[in-house]
């Protein structure tokens, strides 16, 4: 081989693998990217769903399946972007039906907003409130871990975490001290969070939350 041909192949063969890599890139950057909000039909999901349609995202969402049965009452805030989104059936109480979604997914992007969120009511079924946003927010968790580790997750803490204030306003430094069942449930999904970004290196970060309005916000809540 001559050291003109050889450098011809050498030429062609750095054009070649130049072009694969602006290829993949191209490819890469064209892919959707996709979205599993859990509390989808709630106040801050549906807005969430909105902005990341808006954004070019490919949106699913976790719902009870009697609301898929009960559309009308129950979808209400995403009733008008229902033909865009993928709803799946499912229940943050149990692991397999969380477990099964995220591996169909496999999102890039995961918001986890769904809680039993009436303070008041988690003092009536403080059982019910713990199970659901503990374990809720621990089998999403660990699903992620298993089955799409890439995933960015964000969990929605609480201005309730901090109960008995200690100081105000307060700040990522105030110390915790809940004061409710509800409360107690976030701190507890606060640190798992924390646990998996530091034990797993996830992708996983928090943010609290404090009262906020639409006009989609639950009837329940004090305006």
């Amino acid at each position: 081989m001559t050291k003109q041909t050889k450098q011809t192949k050498q030429t062609r063969e750095t054009r070649e693998t130049k072009e694969t890599k602006e290829t993949r890139k191209t490819r890469e950057t064209k892919m959707t990217k996709k979205a599993l909000i859990t509390g989808i039909t709630g106040q801050d999901g549906s807005y969430l769903a909105e902005f990341l349609l808006e954004k070019g995202y490919e949106v699913h969402g976790i719902v009870r399946r009697v609301a898929i049965e009960d559309p009308e009452h129950r979808l209400w805030r995403i009733r008008h972007i229902l033909n865009k989104l993928v709803l799946h059936p499912g229940s943050l109480e149990s692991y397999a039906s969380i477990f099964k979604i995220v591996e169909k997914i496999i999102p890039d992007e995961c918001y986890h907003l769904a809680a039993q969120s009436f303070v008041s009511y988690s003092f009536e079924d403080e059982f019910s409130t713990i199970n659901t946003n503990i374990n809720g927010t621990h089998f999403v968790l660990s699903a992620l871990k298993e089955k799409a580790p890439e995933c960015k997750f964000y969990f929605a803490g609480s201005s309730e975490m901090f109960g008995l204030l200690k100081e105000t306003p307060q700040n990522e430094n105030t110390p915790f001290h809940p004061r409710s069942p509800y409360g107690i449930s976030k701190v507890a999904g606060f640190d798992l969070t924390g646990h998996y970004r530091e034990a797993y290196n996830l992708f996983a970060c928090s943010g609290i939350l404090f009262n906020h309005e639409s006009p989609r916000r639950g009837f329940e809540f004090v305006n």
